[in-house]
């Protein structure tokens, strides 16, 4: 029989992604996504995550119908479960580059983190780069929750580093609606990225901090799209 207090980690599936391989493993009571044998998320706390997807909301005017959101990525589950939950999103659409991950929330432990989300009608998964679908997608949206790292400053993938760049923050300014909200979590508060967000003309640009039990705050990064 499985014991919660037992910490020695479990590996429960283990794959070979586009970008490399990527695991989930079993740690006392929770889960945790490996990528390249690199941590990036367990489940453990996901007051940053929610708070990602509550500030986008709360920084849209009250009166604005019919709201949209992009969230990438799936991760555990956290911020997908959040928007679900909230009735002013009328389209949220998920973007996941790993198809394990969608796998282990369709079919695995971690559909009782996003909470069944991915059988609402509202919710659509965009299977691929978030990168590269910002950039290419014809589309747009009242907010950007963007979570697909450990922050500006500290990324497991390389390729991911393009998105908090000049072109990359385009990228994202373009896929917003006027007035729409760009949100961006990170294990660590980035100066320097609020000011790349002001010099791609993004506006009220500010910096949300969550403290954790050990080490700096995470934060959420926040700027408007001028309307």
């Amino acid at each position: 029989m499985y014991d919660e207090d037992d910490e020695r980690p479990v590996t429960l599936d283990r794959r070979d992604g586009p970008y490399g391989e990527i695991a989930l493993r079993r740690s006392g009571g929770r889960y945790e996504i490996i990528a390249n044998g690199t941590f990036l998320m367990d489940t453990s706390d996901g007051r940053s995550e929610r708070l990602l997807v509550d500030a986008a909301l709360a920084a849209l005017p009250a009166d604005r119908t019919g709201l949209s959101v992009l969230i990438g990525g799936l991760g555990v589950g956290f911020s997908l479960a959040r928007a679900a939950g909230e009735p002013r999103w009328a389209r949220i659409a998920v973007a996941e580059r790993e198809r394990a991950v969608v796998d282990w929330h369709r079919a695995g432990p971690l559909g009782a983190f996003s909470e069944g989300a991915l059988e609402d009608p509202r919710v659509s998964v965009v299977e691929g780069d978030l990168v590269a679908y910002v950039r290419n997608a014809d589309v747009t949206y009242d907010a950007l929750c963007l979570d697909i790292d450990n922050g500006p400053d500290w990324t497991v993938t390389e390729g991911n580093g393009g998105l908090y760049g000049p072109a990359g923050l385009a990228a994202c300014r373009e896929r917003l609606e006027p007035g729409g909200v760009l949100a961006v979590w990170s294990a660590q508060p980035s100066a320097a990225f609020d000011d790349a967000l002001g010099s791609a003309q993004f506006t009220q640009v500010r910096t949300i901090e969550i403290p954790v039990n050990r080490g700096v705050p995470d934060v959420v990064h926040l700027a408007i799209k001028p309307a």
